[in-house]
């Protein structure tokens, strides 16, 4: 397989995935269990971006806004348009996370963890925060980990042709 042609089923999996999120966002309130049953949910908010076209033929269309309904975006996914990048709220009991996915290179950009408290009280550990703070970092990556571990079980296996169905009547909404 040479590079080119890798690129693009890398492309065109994570606007799969980002698509595959937004939907089971909004209709199984982004609910997912670890393997040990540790519920905790990953939403789409805030900002979408989908993309149409090749070359100098390509659209972008950007929605975002305060808890926005992303009505542009869905109208561009109906239009052929896939999902490029997405921001999502990951959340653990009261704990949460914020961050900006892109499809082309699965990056994560502006990753927001929950607030670690930076004064130290006399004898605390200095390096604490520090660990709390990477420590959070990893959950983060470890909960998006299991979400797209899920997403390609379901997309190559049998049950992905009831999937697409089912976003299918989602984006008719």
């Amino acid at each position: 397989m040479d590079l080119e042609r890798a690129e693009t089923v890398s492309l065109l999996l994570g606007q799969e995935f980002l698509t595959w999120l937004w939907f089971a966002s909004e209709t199984s309130n982004g609910l997912f269990r670890t393997k040990e049953g540790e519920a905790f949910s990953v939403t789409v908010e805030q900002k979408v971006s989908v993309q149409g076209g090749e070359g100098e033929a390509r659209e972008t269309a950007v929605c975002s806004g305060p808890m926005a309904e992303l009505r542009e975006a869905r109208m561009g996914l109906r239009n052929g348009k896939k999902v490029n990048k997405a921001k999502v709220r990951v959340e653990r009991d009261e704990v949460s996370w914020q961050v900006l996915l892109d499809a082309a290179n699965f990056t994560l950009q502006g990753l927001k963890t929950p607030k670690v408290e930076m004064k130290l009280e006399e004898g605390e550990d200095p390096d604490g925060r520090i660990l709390e703070k990477i420590y959070l970092l990893e959950k983060c990556m470890d909960y998006l980990d299991l979400v797209y571990a899920r997403f390609l079980d379901l997309r190559f296996s049998p049950r992905w042709k009831d999937e697409t169905e089912h976003l299918r009547r989602w984006l008719e909404v």
